[in-house]
């Protein structure tokens, strides 16, 4: 049925790994941790990032990128957005031309302002397709319903990828606009940051609401502005990972944003799990592009000034409130 390499084994990395062994393929599940790829091969449990779920025979896991990709059909990026160069540029050597590559990882580049497919699609030399939406890990692995976005550059390729990753309980829809679909997945973390503030602060569901409204407003804004369709940002990798991520508790950014809101500092944040928190770096480099293609973000703004400029959230939240008045619907 055809081979399939994942790069990442983190909560999301290792659920990807387990739906696709439960439909026949043959799994490589590559691991930065070599003493956790150890731990797994024995136990069959990754008990760092998913320890309910024991991982079938069919999924093989190394700590070696070269035995991970090198009969590699199908290769499946879920490592961190800030890892992926590295990563990928050691694998790249490794891996079969013809290999079809599919990004799952949701997050901006520091330094490039570039997306992860973009990341790819430069060292690889070829375009990469992308799996974004409203998916979490703990939900998926046990089959709750989920529905998330495949966008390609091809139909064909699309249409077999989406054959590959749907099942009876995670349903796949095709797309065609992969930055938009990319920008949907970053730059929601960065509004579930605000959210997590905005709870943490007690500001309540008025509030939360507004700033899901007006972050995707953001969000569209950079999108058009960088070439994706406005549309997307309706669909499930625009609102739909929005929604989730901006109310829902397995969220680590928006966990994030609740522990900035009661006084913690980002880095002792940071210092308490291995898991990561994609908005810390996005927030960065969507202020970053903001200001390179001169959109008005002003959640992302402030969000921004809390992690990287020392500024309360409560001032934050004021400044947001106290901003001149304006149609809202403009430009």
């Amino acid at each position: 049925m055809g081979y399939i390499s994942i790069i990442g084994a983190g909560s999301w990395g290792t659920t990807l790994a387990h739906l696709l062994s439960e439909k026949g393929f043959d799994i490589s599940l590559w691991i930065y941790e070599e003493s956790l790829a150890e731990e797994i091969k024995r136990t069959r449990i990754n008990s760092l990032y998913l320890p309910d779920i024991s991982l079938p025979d069919n999924i093989k896991v190394t700590h070696r990128i070269d035995e991970a990709v090198a009969k590699a059909r199908y290769v499946l990026n879920v490592v961190p957005s800030q890892h992926t160069r590295s990563i990928f540029k050691e694998a790249f050597s490794y891996m079969p031309v013809d290999a079809v590559v599919v990004s799952a990882a949701k997050g901006i580049e520091r330094g490039t302002l570039m997306t992860v497919s973009s990341v790819l699609k430069e060292i690889l030399g070829r375009s990469v397709a992308v799996l974004s939406g409203p998916s979490f890990a703990k939900e998926v692995v046990k089959k709750m319903p989920t529905a998330v976005t495949l966008a390609s550059e091809g139909k064909e390729i699309g249409l077999l990828l989406q054959e590959i990753f749907n099942s009876n309980h995670f349903r796949v829809y095709t797309h065609d606009d992969i930055i938009g679909a990319e920008l949907g997945g970053a730059l929601k973390n960065v509004m579930a940051i605000a959210s997590g503030i905005s709870d943490g602060l007690g500001l309540g569901h008025n509030a939360r609401a507004a700033l899901i409204t007006r972050g995707l407003a953001e969000m569209k804004r950079l999108g058009a502005a960088m070439g994706a369709k406005k549309e997307t940002f309706a669909g499930l990798s625009g609102l739909g990972d929005l929604v989730l991520t901006c109310t829902g508790p397995l969220s680590r950014n928006y966990t994030t944003g609740i522990k900035l809101a009661q006084g913690m500092k980002i880095a002792d944040i940071l210092s308490q799990t291995r898991m990561v928190s994609e908005g810390v770096a996005t927030a960065e480099s969507a202020y970053q592009l903001s200001k390179k293609y001169n959109i008005e973000m002003p959640i992302v703004e402030q969000v921004y000034r809390v992690l990287y400029e020392g500024k309360g959230p409560a001032v934050a939240a004021h400044d947001l409130m106290s901003r001149a008045l304006k149609a809202e619907f403009y430009g």
